[in-house]
């Protein structure tokens, strides 16, 4: 009996010894710590987070496009489970070349040190995913590497039955060349589900194979509708993705809630904090400030912001004293809070998404 096969009638990655090696984050779709949805147009919002760790992207010059990026209660094998959508609102009446929309997660670069990316060690790498959408067609997903020299590699895959869950299976060569992926906490790969291209983001001959990133051409290159953009009302959905060492996909890796909220608060936090209580009469020298400390540590120091109220009176004015990557020191810099009440920290966000 193959190892594949011994897995599958387990049922139970984790029984096996083969737990932690799914390298997504957050891959069945269950934290949303940006909001349920999010509206996108293209003069407005052309790139947000709403599932965490997943990203929806416009890029070039879109005229009408506008959509929704949410979470929904639509699974492929569970009746609660969640997955990813985009419903186009006002579609682009014609794709123009600089055009392209696409999904991505982008991997921390110290954790695929494993794959031995740029030597003669490089693994092969299998994505495995359920996809859904009122469009058939040819769509391309890949991997962008941008450190050392920038690498390239897509495929393709065929959505046979319009709004049918159907799961996919890829696998990528592994890449001896390119420098690698530096040992940091900056970006590794780009794991792209591409939604529509223009003719200039194909055509660049990264279809099938590694290649050193040529520019635009190659971004979505096999990429073969754009229908998903030209059409009102047209939806693509995307669940249980995995993306694992070898040529053969494995069971999706199921992980408790709290360890993936952990993982996904590493680059993202959102949260309402009790800041202290103010015993002064309201300036920074007398206890109106106080530091909220990130858990867990954040991949790098973010970007914070937030409001401030108080239990009566003024709420203040948020400004920041110093932020790290472990804590953030906040206080009032309109110096109007009086004594003897608490302070809250509202809206709160610290940002570090790579």
């Amino acid at each position: 009996m193959s190892r594949a096969r011994e897995i599958a009638d387990l049922g139970s990655p984790a029984a096996s010894g083969l737990s932690d090696r799914n390298l997504l984050i957050n891959s069945d779709m269950q934290v949303a710590q940006h909001g349920a949805s999010k509206a996108m147009a293209h003069d407005g919002n052309t790139s947000v987070y709403v599932v965490d760790r997943f990203t929806m992207a416009f890029g070039g010059t879109h005229e009408q496009l506008d959509g929704t990026y949410a979470q929904v209660a639509d699974h492929p094998l569970s009746a609660n489970g969640k997955s990813l959508k985009w419903t186009t609102g006002t579609a682009e009446s014609s794709y123009d070349a600089d055009e392209y929309l696409y999904l991505a997660q982008i991997i921390e670069a110290q954790n695929l040190q494993r794959i031995n990316n740029g030597n003669s060690n490089a693994v092969p790498i299998t994505l495995s995913f359920y996809v859904k959408s009122s469009i058939t067609g040819t769509f391309a997903v890949g991997i962008y590497k941008e450190d050392s020299t920038a690498r390239i590699f897509n495929k393709t895959y065929a959505i046979s039955s319009a709004n049918t869950w159907e799961k996919k299976t890829i696998t990528f060569a592994g890449d001896a060349s390119g420098g690698g992926i530096v040992n940091d906490n900056g970006r590794g790969f780009y794991i792209n589900w591409h939604l529509a291209a223009g003719s200039n983001a194909v055509g660049g001959g990264s279809n099938g194979a590694w290649k050193n990133y040529g520019g635009l051409s190659d971004w979505a290159d096999g990429q073969a509708t754009n229908a998903i953009a030209t059409t009102a009302s047209a939806t693509w959905q995307l669940a249980q993705c995995q993306l694992e060492i070898g040529e053969v996909a494995t069971p999706l890796e199921h992980e408790d809630i709290g360890t993936t909220l952990e993982k996904c608060r590493r680059y993202f936090q959102s949260d309402s904090c009790h800041l202290g209580y103010n015993l002064g009469s309201g300036n920074y020298a007398v206890a109106s400030s106080g530091t909220v400390q990130f858990t867990p540590k954040m991949r790098a120091t973010p970007t914070v912001s937030g409001t401030l109220s108080a239990q009566s009176g003024n709420g203040g004015t948020l400004a920041l004293a110093s932020t790290t990557s472990s804590n953030v020191h906040i206080y009032n810099s309109a110096n109007n809070w009086s004594a003897s009440q608490g302070i809250f920290v509202n809206d709160f966000i610290a940002d570090a998404e790579l």
